[in-house]
């Protein structure tokens, strides 16, 4: 039996996942409704974490804190370990998550005004953030090839000649969980760099491979180009920490961390409260065999969902490499999504994501989380089954 077997009741906690689809699914009682939504696991964390997480609690003052050299070396040392990529501690700099960061570089390294490109369809904060703060968003979607996207690279370039100023990449991407190649990445270098672009690099979801895949962070494979990378890291997806708010940016450029430094001293940010720091670092340190089980299960999740809704004629999804949510296409189901999300919330009792909340790209699609005991995931596919039969 695995320790992720263990289904944990996680109602009238204050969890966005289980206590708030009456605001975000417009319900009047959603006590019967199983969420397989947000990117949010199931699992408890590893035991190292809950023990550190004790210990500081049990100091029973909560002053000031910074984060230790311990805290930043475990960085250092994950990023070595996991994705062979050697990075300075002098690089890193906290945010309390990522799209905090990905704000905060857009606001201190563009102008109002200036154009921001993303590839649709993608995690929303990609369009909202940018606008939010005075850019223009500039869109370049994605193609389906193989039953998997692909940068189409003659459109990517077209959108970068538009006087684009900055690129936000999903990498590895999300909705789709696609693992972008070396090829792939190096090519997005060589345009951004043709048009003297910055690219800001969401990897928060690296640790997440699949069945053997490999990340490849962005500024690795960069060479003299890395300092116009703003690579965007944390350990709360991996780890499933997202409520305790840590998060960090890789930036080798000198002047693009002054000015983020700038920003954070501006704003009055930048701080990470004293328990965010002592949950990485032991997440780091003693989380390795913990992650390598739960990929293990979450692989075989995702193989039993994928088995069981291919019966359901029109249902199509590819095992994503990187993450711990499927991507189900239902577009020759020809149901319009309104109807769609009615049927699974009303008669299914299922809460999934529709697909045009990554844009336009994704209609047609739903996204399903299976980080969640293999009970639980059963229970999502009957009723997905029962939403649809």
């Amino acid at each position: 039996m695995s320790i992720f077997d263990n289904t944990i009741n996680r109602r009238h906690s204050n969890s966005v996942k289980w206590d708030a689809m009456e605001k975000v699914y417009g319900l009047k009682d959603a006590s019967e409704i199983l969420p397989m939504w947000v990117a949010d696991m199931d699992f408890a964390p590893p035991v190292a974490v809950s023990q550190a997480l004790q210990e500081q609690a049990s100091n029973a003052i909560f002053g000031y804190s910074f984060v230790s050299e311990q805290a930043l070396q475990s960085i250092v040392d994950w990023q070595e370990t996991r994705h062979g990529w050697h990075i300075d501690k002098q690089s890193i700099l906290f945010n309390n998550g990522v799209v905090s960061a990905l704000a905060n570089v857009i606001v201190a390294l563009t102008h109002p005004e200036d154009k921001v490109l993303i590839s649709t369809p993608v995690y929303p904060p990609f369009f909202n953030i940018p606008k939010s703060n005075g850019r223009e968003v500039v869109t370049c979607p994605l193609v389906v090839k193989n039953g998997t996207f692909v940068y189409d690279f003659v459109a990517f370039e077209q959108a970068l000649a538009q006087d684009v100023k900055a690129y936000i990449l999903c990498n590895p991407h999300n909705p789709g969980g696609y693992v972008w190649d070396e090829a792939t990445l190096k090519e997005i270098v060589r345009l951004c760099t043709k048009y003297d672009v910055l690219i800001i690099s969401d990897e928060i979801h690296s640790d997440l491979m699949l069945d053997g895949s490999v990340h490849i962070p962005l500024a690795k494979v960069a060479g003299d180009e890395v300092d116009r990378i703003i690579t965007c890291m944390a350990p709360t997806k991996t780890f499933n920490l997202a409520g305790i708010q840590i998060a960090y940016m890789i930036v080798t450029d000198k002047q693009k961390r002054a000015q983020l430094e700038a920003l954070n001293m501006a704003s009055g940010h930048g701080s990470l409260n004293s328990f965010a720091p002592i949950a990485m670092q032991a997440a780091y340190s003693a989380g390795a065999a913990w992650l390598d089980e739960l990929l293990t299960y979450i692989s075989k999740n995702m193989e039993y969902v994928i088995t069981e809704l291919a019966q359901l004629p029109g249902i199509r999804i590819a095992k994503p490499q990187g993450t711990y949510l499927l991507w189900i296409d239902y577009r020759d189901m020809a149901i319009d999504e309104k109807v769609m999300m009615q049927r699974l919330l009303e008669i299914g009792q299922l809460a999934l994501e529709p697909g045009t909340k990554y844009g336009e790209e994704g209609r047609g699609f739903l996204r399903m989380n299976v980080a969640c005991s293999f009970e639980t995931v059963k229970d999502g596919v009957s009723r997905f089954k029962r939403a649809l039969l």
